[in-house]
């Protein structure tokens, strides 16, 4: 029953819905009893038009103009596709375009809904239901069909360890017939030397007898054999076997191993999407047996801290001053830039758009140079900014040590957007150490994150996530030499290279904190890295402030 009707269907006002309607206002389309007729005429606020209920005009129900409230919609717009009051025509916004009557078109609508929603629950909706069910089939078939790749890698790692195992098992047993043949060798010398003693021991007695009797038979029968035994018996000398293990190509390993291809997802239509890259591997480039120094470049410090590639052969440098220079191969100043503060910068890199980075310690700031027009992109609350680098996805990696010296930690930017905090391992104890604090920073190809942490005396390299991967503290062999890395950088092979400015040298690393190599090159105080494309490596001497062009692999 309708709310405003009696049983008896007494037709109620629409303002007050107590007392039964008398009036019709046909400008406001409301029913009115006598009393609301009146307050209704007295909003002066727009027009009205009061008649008696039954003299009422009956129209079509056309719908309101949402633009115009006081209007109803007659027409439909064909080329804006909705309807329009006689207000919107005059307008002049619909000026040119078709139109037709509203009630023909929302008749022609009202009859295509049944066919719409005859489609929609006949045809298209059981074929979304069917493809639905189709996918959760195959998530359930994912786990059985992974678990045979995992098995098979099982498989495939089980033979290799049993190769390597007898590989070693022969190794040994090799080593352990050549120690038998050693020990034997040695027991036989022994032998004959103790068989040799044995007799010197007589023949001495036999003396200290003949001496002591003082019996001239024995002195005239006695024979010298000190010449016979003047002459020592032969030393066996045997030379100790050395092993030499060979360097594991681990591309030739994991080729070995068998490939995976990348998962490739593809649609009905043809579109193909991989949400795996295929990340083709850079050609292997092996290690200089002789680095040499193919270029130097002299930039007028006193003090040369950081180096950083522009091109094959252009560098960034900055050190104890305030200016920062962009120098070729032949030492000519390209260009030169003050810092916002007018201090010296702490650290630069260049970024993949080839703008250039700077922090400052001063201000505790972390600038952008574009156009030679410094913006200050990150500013810091109770820390400093120490060394930066960009990363491969163009984000800055910072790190930074606490006002109080207490604290350091690293801190991945997308432009001034804190994106990344790396500062404990997963016991939570301090990845980097603190205090007088000095570390560099760089993204290895396989997006590690390798800090050069010159008071740990080592380097911390953590995965893409923050997560602890290994501690490199020198040279395992080279227990009597500091280890104090400054500058630090990566190359195409995931090679990284350390500076050791105590011991004038590079340290470089596989992407495992395996040690390679050093490369010396008559360094001077190395401290700023930096590679270009080609994997020159680029070396700032902190005490003859000039960089090195190396060519090392």
């Amino acid at each position: 029953m309708h709310p405003r009707r009696s049983a008896q269907e007494v037709l109620l006002c629409d303002l007050c819905e107590t007392v039964p309607l008398q009036s019709h206002c046909e400008l406001c389309n409301i029913n009115l009893c006598g009393n609301c007729a009146v307050k209704h005429l007295s909003d002066s606020s727009k027009r009205h038009n009061v008649v008696p209920f039954l003299q009422r005009k009956v129209t079509p129900n056309y719908p309101k103009c949402p633009k115009h409230s006081e209007k109803h919609c007659e027409l439909h717009c064909e080329e804006c596709n909705i309807p329009v009051c006689s207000t919107c025509v005059s307008s002049g916004k619909h000026k040119g375009h078709d139109m037709s009557d509203i009630l023909e078109k929302l008749s022609a609508k009202t009859e295509s809904l049944p066919k719409d929603l005859k489609e929609l629950e006949t045809r298209i909706y059981p074929r979304y239901e069917e493809m639905a069910s189709d996918v959760q089939t195959e998530k359930a078939e994912l786990e059985t069909k992974y678990g045979k790749l995992t098995t098979i890698a099982d498989q495939q790692g089980e033979i290799l360890h049993q190769e390597i195992t007898a590989i070693v098992n022969r190794r040994k047993s090799a080593i352990a017939e050549m120690k038998t043949k050693h020990l034997d060798a040695l027991n036989k010398n022994t032998e004959e030397i103790t068989q040799k003693m044995a007799e010197l021991k007589q023949i001495m007695s036999d003396l200290k007898s003949i001496l002591k009797s003082n019996d001239v038979s024995l002195t005239s029968t006695y024979k010298s054999r000190n010449s016979q035994f003047r002459t020592l018996p032969p030393k066996v000398r045997v030379t100790l076997p050395s092993f030499s293990p060979q360097k594991i190509n681990k591309d030739q390993l994991n080729e070995m191993f068998g490939s995976l291809p990348p998962l490739s997802i593809n649609t009905e239509h043809g579109d193909t999407m991989k949400s795996a890259e295929a990340v083709s591997s850079p050609p292997v480039k092996p290690l200089l047996d002789e680095p040499r120094v193919t270029a130097t470049i002299d930039t007028g410090y006193k003090e040369l801290l950081s180096v950083s590639c522009l091109s094959e052969d252009q560098v960034w440098t900055c050190g104890n001053k305030k200016t920062m220079k962009l120098l070729n191969l032949q030492s000519k100043l390209l260009t030169s830039i003050k810092t916002k503060s007018g201090r010296e910068p702490k650290d630069i890199a260049v970024t993949r758009d080839g703008d250039l980075v700077y922090t400052d310690d001063s201000n505790n700031t972390v600038n952008l140079i574009k156009n030679k027009q410094i913006q200050t992109v990150i500013t810091l609350q109770g820390w400093r900014p120490l060394s930066v680098c960009c990363t491969a996805g163009n984000d800055l990696l910072v790190t930074m040590i606490s006002d109080d010296y207490k604290q350091s930690k690293v801190v991945r930017y997308s432009g001034s957007t804190e994106k990344q905090s790396i500062q404990f391992d997963d016991q939570g104890r301090p990845l980097y150490s603190s205090g007088d604090n000095t570390t560099y920073i760089s993204e290895n190809k396989n997006l590690d994150i390798c800090v050069a942490d010159w008071s740990a005396s080592a380097v911390v390299v953590v995965n893409q996530s923050g997560k602890l991967r290994f501690r490199y503290t020198g040279h395992p062999s080279n227990t009597k030499q500091s280890f104090y890395p400054v500058g630090i950088t990566t190359d195409s092979q995931s090679h990284i290279l350390t500076a050791d400015i105590v011991n004038h040298r590079i340290h470089i690393l596989d992407q495992d904190g395996q040690f390679l190599r050093y490369i010396h090159c008559g360094l001077r105080g190395p401290w700023g890295l930096c590679v270009d494309i080609r994997d020159n490596l680029f070396v700032a001497e902190w005490h003859t402030a000039k960089v090195k062009k190396i060519q090392y692999l």
